[in-house]
């Protein structure tokens, strides 16, 4: 009796564990994107974002898959960010993904536009060697051991 307990806890142990680095893995991939937009004050295209996108877009599958990170290029870049080539030009969104930069949106062409092209920048987060097929590669090893 006392080893079918001890088992069981064993087993229940690793269930734990397992579910509990799946949770952090997940939630690690979920954050490891973000949209940083560069911007600065009187900049009257960076207004319109705001009018036009940036009430929503938190709320949006892109904004929650990549959230908005603003950065004024009046004040230094911050270090985590340093990998950067900024440029002048505000607004100038540029989408990152753990360290790296995956593309960038130069100005605000307008709502319309700036979704599609954001969603161009999005997909290119689900392609090999990203965030996503690492998830999915190590979902399937759990899944693996059943």
């Amino acid at each position: 009796m006392l080893s079918r307990s001890s088992q069981m806890l064993k087993i229940i142990s690793r269930i734990v564990l397992f579910g509990a680095m799946f949770i952090a893995l997940s939630l690690a991939g979920a954050r490891a994107a973000e949209l940083v937009m560069f911007e600065q004050a009187g900049c009257a295209w960076c207004e319109a974002f705001d009018r036009e996108i940036a009430l929503v877009y938190s709320k949006t599958e892109e904004g929650l898959r990549a959230p908005l990170h603003r950065v004024d290029i009046a004040r230094p870049l911050p270090p985590d960010l340093a990998f950067i080539n900024a440029e002048r030009l505000t607004p100038l969104f540029v989408l990152i993904d753990k360290g790296r930069e995956i593309g960038r949106i130069r100005g605000y062409p307008g709502e319309d536009h700036f979704w599609g092209l954001l969603g161009v920048l999005i997909e290119k987060l689900d392609e090999p060697g990203t965030g996503a097929e690492r998830a999915q590669l190590y979902e399937k090893s759990l899944h693996a051991n059943d």
